[in-house]
């Protein structure tokens, strides 16, 4: 097997990337990004900036996009698990409005890669969650756009469990529907 495991999904461009773990009695290791063989795999980015964040179960960050500096993420968890989700917003593509999601946690070791002019969102699902992710361009403040997380038009299938609060920003809470959203 090699490095990496990269699983097609169901739209074009979104991937899940298997990273192979080597390990024995004193812990693991693995690479999670190697250039080549990415590029190989049909994910030529140059990542620019790395991220992290650190959220409670209930936690739903999302649904977000940049409109005129759009970014490429490859997204994992290092603590904890989340569902990970990305909405396709490709003026023209076959599946503009659909959605992949994935289970992402340090347990599996999975990350999501999510190209250009897409939302992005995840719902922490355990106690608490670190995400980590790398972008190719930089963070634009003023550039923020957003899609509702319950957009029923999309129908992301979050995995709410019963009694579970959704915690939203305020922004988030007021985010358009994918009808209305102006890029």
């Amino acid at each position: 097997m090699g490095k990496f495991n990269f699983i097609k999904t169901d739209i074009e461009g979104v991937m899940i990337i298997e990273p192979t773990a080597f390990g024995d009695d004193r812990g693991y290791f693995m690479e999670t990004y190697q250039y080549n063989d990415f590029a190989a795999a049909g994910i030529d980015v140059k990542f620019v900036q790395d991220n992290q964040s650190m959220s409670k179960k209930g936690v739903l960050r999302g649904l977000h996009f940049q409109k005129q500096f759009p970014q490429s993420k490859l997204v994992r968890v290092i603590r904890g698990e989340v569902y990970d989700v990305a909405v396709d917003l490709r003026e023209g593509s076959p599946t503009y409005g659909k959605y992949v999601g994935v289970l992402l946690s340090a347990e599996n070791k999975r990350q999501f890669f999510i190209p250009k002019n897409f939302a992005h969102g995840f719902l922490v699902v355990s106690d608490e969650a670190e995400f980590v992710y790398k972008v190719d361009d930089f963070y634009h403040p003023n550039d923020e756009g957003g899609l509702l997380w319950n957009d029923p038009t999309v129908g992301v299938e979050w995995p709410i469990e019963d009694g579970m609060e959704i915690i939203l920003s305020e922004k988030d809470k007021i985010n358009p529907t994918l009808e209305n959203i102006k890029k």
